[in-house]
């Protein structure tokens, strides 16, 4: 049990340590990596500044996180698509742009979620 125990751990450790080398490598390259990351910021000092319920704190916050976590998924489209051939073809640009419109609709998702949280402050 306690080998088991040991090797789980290990393995997730390694798993933590190739995550955030993939987040690092994208933090280097991607500069909408960095955008979505700072408006992530800022939101979340809104946040806690805006008397929120919990739930609606956690619902930004995640949403949040969404984004850059499909951002992160469209770069990897993006970084396989062009590994594969650097020549223009329509499947590879169409998986690109489904990467695109992925991230688009996690935006759109966490703007309505602000306007819905931010409309029940006023309106309440």
């Amino acid at each position: 049990m306690l080998s088991w125990l040991t090797a789980e751990a290990r393995r997730f450790g390694k798993t933590c340590v190739w995550s955030w080398q993939g987040f690092a490598a994208a933090w280097a390259s991607e500069k909408t990596l960095r955008q979505w990351t700072l408006a992530n910021v800022i939101s979340a000092g809104f946040v806690f500044w805006l008397p929120l319920s919990p739930a609606e704190r956690a619902l930004i916050l995640a949403l949040g996180i969404l984004i850059l976590a499909v951002e992160l998924a469209n770069t990897a489209i993006e970084v396989v698509v062009d590994y594969i051939s650097m020549e223009q073809h329509p499947m590879a640009g169409k998986a690109k742009d489904c990467g695109s419109a992925a991230v688009a609709l996690t935006a759109l998702a966490a703007g309505v979620a602000w306007a819905v949280v931010l409309w029940g402050l006023w309106a309440g």
